[in-house]
This record gives C-alpha cells, structure tokens and sequence, in this order.
C-alpha cells in the first residue's frame, strides 16, 4: 500500500511544532495533558496517537489540526510551518 509521505519520511508536516509547543507551555504540558485538553475541544484523542503525531508516524486531519492549533494558541499556519 502506498502511503504519502514528506521527503524525511514523516507522515505529517506538524508534529515537531507540536512536541515543542507544547513543552514551551507553561506550565509544561504532558502528551497525556495534550490528549485531555483536546478532549474538552470535541477532539477524541489519547496519549498515544499524540505520541504518533510527535514523531511523524501518524497522519493528522484538518480538524485535527484546528483543534492541535487551538488548544496550543497558535495558528494553523505556525503549526505546519517547517
């Protein structure tokens, strides 16, 4: 099966932005903590597919980019930006 992928093999462009915005939060906020604060958004995630979007190996949905930018107080655009 052919899966899309970024030239570093990554299967989204946003979860390094991801991973250091949310350790930039204060106060530092866990993956767990991540996962629960899209949870209050309508966004059902848990702890391991936010894992999975940090290190690329999820792919992550428009919504789901909404909500990620949302809940991190930044835009859509600052989240996909390399």
């Amino acid at each position: 099966m052919f899966k899309n992928k970024n030239a570093d093999g990554k299967l989204n462009l946003c979860g390094k932005n991801v991973a250091r915005l949310r350790m930039a939060a204060e106060p530092k906020m866990s993956q767990k903590g991540l996962a629960n604060q899209l949870q209050l958004v309508g966004l059902d995630l848990e702890k391991n597919a936010v894992q999975r979007i940090e290190s690329g190996q999820r792919f992550v949905t428009d919504i789901e980019l909404q909500k990620l930018a949302e809940v991190l107080g930044v835009s859509t655009d600052e989240l996909i930006r390399g």
